[in-house]
């Protein structure tokens, strides 16, 4: 399997919030190689490592503004922006909160390209998620406004101001059921199904990339961070752009089995449904299926190997096997008890969100709108299309799964089955025999005796 390139654990790093997870993360991904971990780790040191595309609640977001100069700053003009405050950075990108002094007064998200990191491969990522954006207009994605350079060169857009906080933060801060949050979540699958109708899939859907604000009271959330979109028909860009073969891409506890796996199976728009169903998963369980923190700390071989191969608990499941406090605080926040939400997961939303993380992507939903469908028959208590895999279908997937001791098992089943047979035939012939000497006796008793009645009667007919 090939190793990951420094820009391809970078990326994954700088999501990882705290020292201990990005420590343990490295020293799987950098397999024992210190010249690409002390790289990665200079890398990591440029910037803060916050991961997010848009702001949260800029009162309650503290920003930590790295050592190193930045060739903006607050206060710097950007043609008709005037920035106003850092909001967030990630691997290849910075965001600003700007004022736009013309044609219109008004706050919007100023999007650049870091120094140091405008090299031609990231300038074409950056102008595909410009384009990709440009593309889309939904009310639940974040609309791009305009475009241009800066002095130097570097490229930037504009996009609308989202003041939200993550989907699943908003739903536990508010104590949403897990019918508010089906509800909530049923416009993400409209925003992720006019993307793929426009030719886009995501790659890197999960909660800090779906921001719920409030419209009227209403809240209203929006799909944001295009950064590693893929188009499906078209081309997004001049620039070169393509996805190097076997190169991970997206933030693991979300990625489908297919982006995990790197193969030359390229990733349609299935590999979103995959990301939903996490999504889902999360939203009503409090937790991913193969938990963020557990999966990394495992090394880059073990996390791809769990994704492609290891079967999640159905949430029902995992909602009834957590421990006790985590499992109160889960089922608090969803405004119910933890008896009640588990029996409310079992049955439809189990089979609906397992059937969106089917390994194979050809039994997933065929589409987001397929997804929504689903859900909505399930709040609707309508029939729902997902259903409960057979009992054949478990047995293939579990032999595909271990074939080696599934084969050993079928081997010690068949000589059993064979010295069952055997025994049994021996068994049986001897009966055989045993039932054959019997009848041979008894002829013989039967002879004996019907030639003594015979000499009787002589004997008697002589007396008279």
């Amino acid at each position: 399997m090939k190793s990951p390139s420094i820009e391809e654990i970078l990326e994954i790093a700088v999501k990882l919030p705290t020292p201990q997870e990005r420590a343990a993360y490295l020293r799987g991904a950098c397999a024992g190689d210190d010249t690409v971990r002390e790289k990665v780790e200079s890398l990591l040191d440029a910037h803060d490592g916050a991961s997010g595309f848009m702001p949260t609640d800029p009162g309650e977001r503290v920003i930590t503004l790295p050592d190193r100069p930045l060739s903006e700053v607050p206060g710097t003009v950007i043609g008709r922006y005037k920035l106003l405050q850092l909001i967030a950075e990630g691997g290849m990108g910075t965001v600003f909160m700007a004022e736009q002094t013309e044609p219109v007064r008004r706050k919007v998200a100023l999007k650049i390209i870091k120094l140091g990191m405008d090299t031609k491969n990231v300038i074409a990522r950056f102008e595909a998620e410009r384009q990709a954006l440009a593309l889309m207009d939904h009310p639940n994605i974040a609309k791009v406004l305009d475009a241009g350079s800066t002095e130097t060169g570097r490229p930037f857009f504009v996009m609308e101001l989202v003041n939200g906080v993550p989907i699943s933060s908003f739903c536990d801060k508010n104590n949403l059921t897990a019918k508010e949050r089906l509800d909530l979540f049923l416009p993400v699958c409209q925003a992720i199904q006019h993307a793929h109708h426009k030719g886009i899939i995501h790659r890197d859907i999960k909660p800090s990339n779906i921001l719920v604000t409030l419209n009227d009271g209403v809240p209203h959330p929006m799909v944001i961070d295009f950064g590693i979109a893929k188009a499906t028909n078209q081309r997004l860009t001049e620039k070169t752009l393509f996805t190097n073969y076997a190169q991970m891409i997206g933030t693991p506890a979300y990625m489908s089995p297919e982006q995990a796996e790197m193969s030359k199976i390229d990733v349609d728009t299935r590999s979103d449904i995959y990301s939903l169903g996490v999504v889902l998963y999360e939203l009503l369980t409090g937790t991913t299926p193969f938990p963020e923190k557990d999966l990394l700390s495992k090394g880059y071989g073990e996390m791809q190997r769990i994704i492609v191969e290891e079967d999640p608990q159905r949430p029902s499941l995992r909602m009834s096997t957590l421990q006790g406090k985590h499992q109160t605080i889960i089922a608090k926040n969803r405004n119910s008890e933890t008896i009640a939400l588990t029996n409310q997961l079992k049955g439809d939303l189990d089979w609906i969100i397992m059937k969106a993380l089917e390994k194979d992507r050809f039994r997933r939903y065929d589409s987001a709108n397929s997804l929504a469908d689903d859900v909505r028959n399930h709040l609707n208590n309508q029939p729902v299309t997902a259903a409960q895999p057979s009992a054949v279908y478990r047995l293939r997937k579990f032999y595909q799964r271990e074939q080696p001791l599934a084969n050993a098992a079928l081997a010690v089943a068949a000589c059993i089955i064979l010295g069952t047979a055997a025994a049994t035939f021996q068994f049986v012939k001897a009966d055989q025999a045993r039932d054959a000497e019997r009848q041979a006796r008894e002829s013989a008793e039967r002879a004996i005796e019907a030639v003594s009645y015979t000499h009787l009667r002589a004997h008697e007919t002589v007396l008279d």
